[in-house]
């Protein structure tokens, strides 16, 4: 696990849409000692929260049913079709989790101090409440949101093949705009416009992330190419 020696927060996750700049950041937060920000996987641990919210539903409905009845069956028996829901431990579950994103997504090694990963699939129906799921998976993690002139996106790679692209970045954004409203300090939103080429932008992001500010070494990622063309 990483190394939270004074510092309040281990993990960081960065929250946009595809063609934004997002690989750029990835690279930047990689730039910064200590950080380890991994690339997409198609948001794989969403399945894991749809797993979780799963077997919560089963178990809320066991508790809820003893509680109505003042507990007449007592816990599930072998003979039970839900036998063993009721023993569903979340705190277990919750520790299980970080265990397998860490080890099978972010993999930190010794010199790791921050890890996290850039997703571009934050449009799920459930995204507000998966968002509160992988802070509960990781406590104290933080929220680097990501933005870009939609007209300019709609017309970059498979967007510009999908005539409903303006209105589904619409929505996208206000989700965002949520998500950012929600976790107040822990969110921290940069627009594209402002910080390409302006490696000055970025002051504040290290503020907000508690590091050194480093104009040569931004200005150096920013004057690179990232992602495929």
């Amino acid at each position: 696990m990483p190394d939270t020696s004074g510092k309040d927060f281990s993990h960081l996750f960065i929250v946009t849409y595809g063609r934004s700049g997002s690989t750029t950041l990835q690279a930047l937060l990689n730039s910064i000692p200590g950080y380890l920000i991994r690339g997409e996987h198609h948001q794989a641990p969403h399945f894991l929260y749809q797993y979780h919210q799963t077997l919560l539903a089963d178990h809320r409905r066991f508790k809820d049913l003893q509680e109505r009845e003042k507990n007449p069956i007592g816990p599930l028996t072998p003979s039970n079709p839900f036998f063993g829901v009721d023993d569903f431990s979340v705190d277990v579950a919750l520790s299980e989790y970080a265990k397998l994103i860490t080890t099978t997504i972010l993999r930190p090694d010794q010199e790791t101090r921050v890890t996290g990963y850039k997703e571009i699939r934050w449009y799920q129906p459930d995204v507000l409440d998966f968002i509160e799921w992988l802070r509960l998976v990781f406590p104290g993690s933080r929220f680097l949101i990501n933005s870009r002139r939609h007209e300019d996106v709609a017309q970059s790679k498979w967007w510009a093949q999908d005539p409903d692209a303006l209105k589904k970045l619409a929505r996208i954004q206000e989700t965002f705009t949520e998500v950012a409203q929600r976790l107040d300090h822990l969110a921290f939103h940069v627009q594209y416009e402002e910080w390409n080429g302006n490696p000055e932008a970025f002051r504040s992001l290290y503020e907000w992330l508690d590091e050194p500010f480093d104009l040569e070494v931004v200005g150096d990622v920013l004057s690179r190419y990232h992602s495929f063309k």
